[in-house]
């Protein structure tokens, strides 16, 4: 097809953003949430891109008035406080709605395109801009397939966050391909467009619709998933 890239195996890479594209994100687990915490079901009621008109803060995000790791954070405080206690680090929100379970993160479309790049000896990479930060070195340690990863940027190490070009330099830098080879995959709108200013491939990820994009990122690549 038209916009398919082609090279030998090792000669491709898959780099996806974490948070949200290999995970399931937290406005998709507010059950999950609400029982690991003691909360009653339906408390939490944000639910970001899945319905934009009930989180004002969200939308705030999208037109760039206050950065992701500011909506993540009041969003942190605003749970602890449901629980008496005052929560700054986005590490302790995550490892105390879901950390024990890390396998309930992943996301299932992720897993199927991740083992399908690894057969067909695509490379894995992950360019994200928070995930020891929100994560937890031990939670990162113990997700699903993290091993098949050979490169992870993150800038909670690099301190350059996307869309900085300097960043997506990094991953195609480690990765030692030309970047016409590779395809980023990432959720937030201004990361797509740091990716095209730098002229990297991309699919912007839809989150409401996961299989869809995972497709359209392994179409690309010169794979076609199975009922895809």
């Amino acid at each position: 097809m038209k916009n398919t890239i082609t090279g030998s195996k090792g000669g491709r890479a898959l780099i996806l953003d974490f948070g949200g594209v290999v995970t399931r994100t937290l406005f998709e687990t507010h059950d999950i949430t609400e029982r690991a915490l003691g909360l009653s079901p339906g408390t939490l009621t944000w639910r970001g891109p899945f319905d934009p008109a009930s989180d004002p803060l969200w939308a705030a995000m999208q037109r760039r008035e206050i950065t992701e790791r500011d909506y993540w954070t009041e969003r942190t405080r605003e749970v602890g406080q449901l629980l008496g206690e005052d929560w700054s680090d986005m590490k302790t929100f995550v490892q105390r709605a879901r950390g024990a379970e890390p396998e309930l993160v992943l996301r299932p479309e992720a897993r199927e395109a991740i083992l399908a790049a690894e057969r067909a000896g695509i490379r894995l990479a992950i360019l994200s801009n928070e995930l020891d930060l929100f994560y937890g070195v031990a939670f990162r340690e113990r997700f699903p397939l993290i091993e098949l990863f050979e490169t992870i940027v993150d800038a909670t190490y690099t301190n350059i966050l996307k869309p900085d070009p300097r960043t997506y330099e990094l991953v195609l830098s480690q990765l030692n391909l030309p970047r016409e080879a590779c395809v980023f995959v990432d959720d937030q709108l201004k990361n797509i467009e740091g990716a095209q200013a730098v002229g990297l491939p991309h699919v912007h990820f839809d989150v409401t619709r996961p299989a869809e994009s995972y497709a359209r990122a392994l179409q690309m690549l010169g794979l076609e998933l199975t009922g895809a």
